[in-house]
C-alpha cells in the first residue's frame, strides 16, 4: 500500500503524561504491547475524532480494574501523523494480506502444537470483543513474516472498528464506530504534538 499522506490522530491519556509529551523535554506516546491490541503492537489513536479519545480516557478512569493504566485526569493529546507505508483495513489488498498471514499462522500455530488465540469480551455485556487476541496475533504474525520475506516494515496499522449498538432500529451503523491508527515507531511516524482546541 502507498503511503496514505498526514492524518491528525487524539490519543486519550492521563494529564501528566499528555503535558510531559507537549514539554519542552518532549518524549513519545508508549507502545502498547497487550496482547489483545486489535491492530498489533504500537501507540493507538482515534484518527480525527477527540471526542473519542476523551470518552477513552474517562472509561479508562472509571474502570481501572479492565485497563493495565490508570488515569487520574483524563486528557487529549493530538498527533499529526505521517501514515508512511500504511497497513489499511479498508483497503482489499490488505485485507488479502492479512487474510494470506492468518491463514499462515494457524498453519504453523497448529503445527507447533500451540493453541490459537481468540478474541474474548473484556467486560459482561460485550458483544464487540474488544478484547482482540487473535487480531492482534494474526497483524503481528504479517509484521514477522513481512521482515522474514525481506519487505519493508508497515510504518502504520489504520482501520475502521464497527462498535456499539445500531444506531437507530434496523440500523447497521454502530453507535460507537470509529477509526483506529496504530503507530509502530513514534519517532518515525509522529511528526508533532499538539493541544486540541
Amino acid at each position: 500500500m502507498d503511503s496514505l499522506g498526514i492524518t491528525l490522530g487524539h490519543h486519550g491519556c492521563d494529564r501528566k503524561v499528555g503535558e510531559r509529551i507537549l514539554s519542552p523535554h518532549q518524549s513519545h506516546v508508549e507502545i502498547s504491547a497487550n496482547d489483545y491490541d486489535w491492530l498489533g503492537s504500537g501507540a493507538y489513536f482515534w484518527e480525527n475524532d477527540p471526542e473519542r479519545a476523551q470518552h477513552w480516557a474517562e472509561m479508562v478512569r472509571d474502570n481501572p480494574q479492565h485497563f493495565g493504566q490508570k488515569i487520574s485526569r483524563p486528557f487529549v493529546l493530538g498527533a499529526i501523523i505521517d501514515l508512511g507505508l500504511c497497513l489499511d483495513l479498508t483497503s482489499a489488498a490488505c485485507l488479502d494480506e492479512i487474510r494470506a498471514a492468518h491463514r499462515d499462522m494457524i498453519h504453523f500455530l497448529e503445527r507447533a502444537g500451540t493453541t490459537i488465540p481468540m478474541n474474548k469480551p473484556g467486560y459482561q455485556g460485550d458483544v464487540d470483543l474488544v478484547k482482540r487476541h487473535l487480531d492482534c496475533a494474526t497483524v503481528n504474525f504479517l509484521h514477522l513474516l513481512r521482515a522474514k520475506k525481506g519487505l519493508p516494515a508497515y510504518d502504520t496499522v489504520r482501520g475502521p472498528f464497527t462498535e456499539g449498538r445500531p444506531l437507530y432500529e434496523g440500523a447497521k451503523i454502530m453507535d460507537r464506530t470509529h477509526v483506529q491508527v496504530c503507530v509502530r515507531n513514534p519517532r518515525v511516524s509522529i511528526r508533532g504534538y499538539f493541544r486540541p482546541l
